[in-house]
C-alpha cells in the first residue's frame, strides 16, 4: 500500500472519531434520515484509510462496495472511527491515535478491534456504524457498551474496499441502538459482490425457530473470577426461560477448541498475510503487541496452516449433531471487563479472556448476534450473545428484538428509553420471485405515478446512478415524463435513477401500464451491474428538450415553475 497520509488523517479531536468537514450521502432512499460512522479499514472515497497505523495508510479513489450502498441507500456518512490497529485486538487499547473509553466508564475498556465504531454508536453520536469481525471485534464492543453488534453470516456483506485482517472468515459488521434498525441497515447493504472472492448468496431463513426455542448453554462457563458477569448470565438465562426457551448444555470443547486454533495455531498466518508487504518493510512502525502478533506468523510453514484447516474441519463436523439438540447457541458476549490499565499490563493474556465467547463463530461459519441484557450493580453492561447456522441471520433478529424489548434498558449510554420498532421480514431471494426496477422520471419516490409501484408490493432499495452511458430529455407527455437513452456517439453521462425491489407476479401488470414511447430494457449501473428500467424510442425525442446535463429529473423539475 501507498504510504500517502495526510494531515486529514491524523488524531482527531477524540480519539474515537475522525469526522468530515460535510456529510456525505444522498437525501433519499430507504435509510433516508440516519447518520452513520465507518471503522476506519474501511474505504471511503478521497479520505485516508489508517487501519489504525499512520505509516499504512492510503487514499482511495472509491468508496467500499458496503459504503457505497448505504450512501444510495440515502444514510448520512458523518466520519471514520478509531480502532485496534489492523483489527487485531478485541479491547481497544491498541491504536496510536489513543485508546477508545468505555462509553460507561473512561476507566475500562471499549472492547475492540471496532471500538471507536462502538463509541459514537453508544454515545448517540451516529444512529448505527459499520464495523469489522474477525474473532468477536463486531460483538465485543456492543456487549461492553451496551448496544446491537450485528454479525452477519460470512459472505453476505461485501469486503470489497475493506483492508482484510484474514481475509477467508472477516465481516463487515453493524453496530446500532436497537435490533430493527441492525437488521434495516443489513438490509441495505448486503448482496453478492463478484469482486470479493469470499463474497457467496446466501437464502436467509424467513421463519423464526420454534416457539418452543431450544437454547445451547455451553457446559464450561467461564467468567474469569468476575462474579458480578455471572450472575448477570444467569439473570439473562432466567429471561429466557420466561421468554418460554428450553434450556439445553452443550458441549463446549469443540467451540472452545476452535477458537484457540485462532491465534495457537498457524492459522494466524492469515494475519501477516493481509498486509504482508507492508509489514516485512515496516515491522518496525507497527504497536506491540500486534507486531508480536503478525510476527509469529513467521514460525508456521505451509504444512502447518493445512494441519490447521484439517483440526477445524474436524471440529466443524465434531459441533454439527449438537445443531440436531438446539435452535441457538446463547453466550455471554464477553465474560467479564476489564481495565484499560489490567489490559496494557498484560495485553495478551487478557484480550484473549474477552474472545473467549467469540473467536469460533467466523470460523465455524456461524451468524451471530449480540444484545444488551442488564446493567451490573458496579454500573457497567452485560451483552449475550445469540448464535446460530449461517443464514439464520434474520431468525436471530426475531429472537433479539423480543429480548431486548424485555430488558427495560435505554439506548447505550443516553437518557433515550428503548423504542418499540417492527422488524420487518428478510427480502424475497431476488433470483426466485422477485425483479429489480430502476425508474429515473414520474415513478421516483414522492412523483405522480410512483404509486403504481408501491400498490404492487414495490420497496425502494437504493438511490443511485446509471452509468455514464445515457442521455436524457424533457418529453411532452402528461404527467412530465423523461425519456431515456443510450448514447450511440460515446458522449453520455451518468444519470440519478431509484432502484425498486418488485414481486415478479406484479411485473407482469406493472409493464402493461407503459406507454409508448417508453418501454423496458437493461440498464447498466454505475457499478457495472444491470437492472430492468425505462428507456424511450428515438422517434420521441425530435420534439423533446435534452436535459442530460441536470444529471437527473428531480433536478430538472425544481428548475421548473408551475401555475
Amino acid at each position: 500500500m501507498p504510504s500517502n497520509i495526510s494531515s486529514s488523517s491524523q488524531p482527531a479531536e477524540h480519539a474515537w472519531i475522525r469526522r468530515f468537514e460535510t456529510e456525505l450521502g444522498s437525501a433519499t432512499g430507504p435509510l433516508s434520515g440516519l447518520r452513520f460512522a465507518v471503522k476506519d479499514n474501511i474505504d471511503v472515497a478521497h479520505f485516508p484509510t489508517t487501519a489504525g497505523c499512520a505509516e499504512f495508510a492510503y487514499t482511495p479513489d472509491s468508496s467500499a462496495h458496503v459504503v457505497q450502498k448505504l450512501l444510495n441507500a440515502g444514510a448520512k456518512l458523518v466520519g471514520k472511527t478509531n480502532l485496534d490497529q489492523f483489527a487485531c485486538g478485541l479491547n481497544g487499547t491498541r491504536s496510536p491515535f489513543g485508546s477508545v473509553p468505555n462509553a460507561f466508564s473512561n476507566e475500562y475498556v471499549s472492547g475492540g478491534s471496532s471500538s471507536g465504531s462502538a463509541y459514537v454508536v453508544a454515545t448517540g453520536e451516529v444512529d448505527f456504524a459499520l464495523g469489522t469481525d474477525t474473532a468477536g471485534s463486531g460483538r465485543v464492543p456492543a456487549g461492553l457498551n451496551n448496544i446491537v453488534g450485528l454479525k452477519p453470516s460470512r459472505g453476505l456483506i461485501s469486503c470489497t474496499g475493506v483492508v482484510p485482517a484474514a481475509q477467508s472468515v472477516d465481516t463487515v459488521s453493524i453496530f446500532a441502538s436497537n435490533v430493527p434498525l441492525a437488521w434495516r441497515v443489513l438490509q441495505a447493504c448486503m448482496g453478492y459482490d463478484p469482486q470479493d472472492p469470499y463474497s457467496r448468496t446466501i437464502h436467509l431463513r424467513r421463519s423464526p425457530f420454534s416457539a418452543q426455542l431450544r437454547v445451547g448453554i455451553p457446559d464450561d462457563l467461564n467468567f474469569f473470577g468476575d462474579t458480578a458477569a455471572e450472575a448477570e448470565f444467569e439473570k439473562a438465562l432466567s429471561q429466557l426461560k420466561a421468554m418460554g426457551a428450553q434450556l439445553i448444555s452443550i458441549p463446549y470443547a469443540p467451540f472452545k477448541q476452535a477458537a484457540e486454533l485462532l491465534y495457537g495455531s498457524a492459522l494466524v498466518a492469515e494475519r501477516h498475510a493481509a498486509i504482508k508487504s507492508f509489514f516485512d518493510q515496516h515491522e518496525s512502525q507497527v504497536i506491540e503487541p500486534v507486531r508480536h502478533i503478525i510476527a509469529q506468523s513467521r514460525e508456521f510453514s505451509a504444512t502447518d496452516v493445512f494441519e490447521a484447516q484439517h483440526q477445524l474441519q474436524a471440529l466443524t463436523q465434531a459441533a454439527l449433531p449438537m445443531w440436531l439438540q438446539m435452535d441457538v447457541l446463547v453466550v455471554p458476549t464477553a465474560p467479564t471487563h476489564y481495565t484499560q490499565q489490567a489490559m496494557q499490563n498484560d495485553p495478551i493474556t487478557l484480550n484473549r479472556h474477552l474472545g473467549y465467547y467469540t473467536n469460533f463463530v467466523n470460523l465455524l461459519d456461524y451468524a451471530a448476534l449480540s444484545v444488551p441484557s442488564s446493567i451490573r450493580p458496579d454500573g457497567l453492561p452485560f451483552g449475550i450473545t445469540l448464535i446460530a447456522p449461517s443464514g439464520s441471520d434474520w431468525a436471530l433478529a426475531e429472537i433479539g428484538t423480543r429480548y431486548h424489548a424485555r430488558t427495560g434498558l435505554n439506548k447505550g449510554n443516553t437518557a433515550m428509553p428503548l423504542q418499540a420498532h417492527e422488524l420487518t421480514p428478510p427480502p424475497t431471494p431476488l433470483s426466485e420471485s422477485t425483479v429489480k426496477v430502476g425508474v429515473v422520471g414520474a415513478h421516483l419516490s414522492g412523483m405522480p405515478l410512483n404509486g403504481q409501484l408501491v400498490e404492487r408490493g414495490a420497496r425502494l432499495l437504493e438511490t443511485t446512478q446509471t452509468a455514464p452511458l445515457y442521455r436524457f430529455y424533457a418529453l411532452d407527455t402528461h404527467p412530465p415524463k423523461p425519456g431515456l437513452i443510450r448514447a450511440t456517439d460515446g458522449k453520455g453521462s451518468s444519470i440519478a435513477l431509484e432502484i425498486w425491489e418488485m414481486p415478479l407476479e406484479h411485473y407482469g401488470s406493472f409493464v402493461a401500464l407503459i406507454p409508448a414511447p417508453l418501454g423496458i430494457g437493461r440498464l447498466q449501473l454505475i457499478d457495472g451491474q444491470e437492472v430492468q428500467g425505462f428507456l424511450c424510442e428515438s422517434y420521441a425525442l425530435l420534439q423533446a428538450h435534452e436535459i442530460t446535463a441536470y444529471g437527473g429529473w428531480r433536478a430538472y423539475q425544481q428548475t421548473q415553475t408551475t401555475d
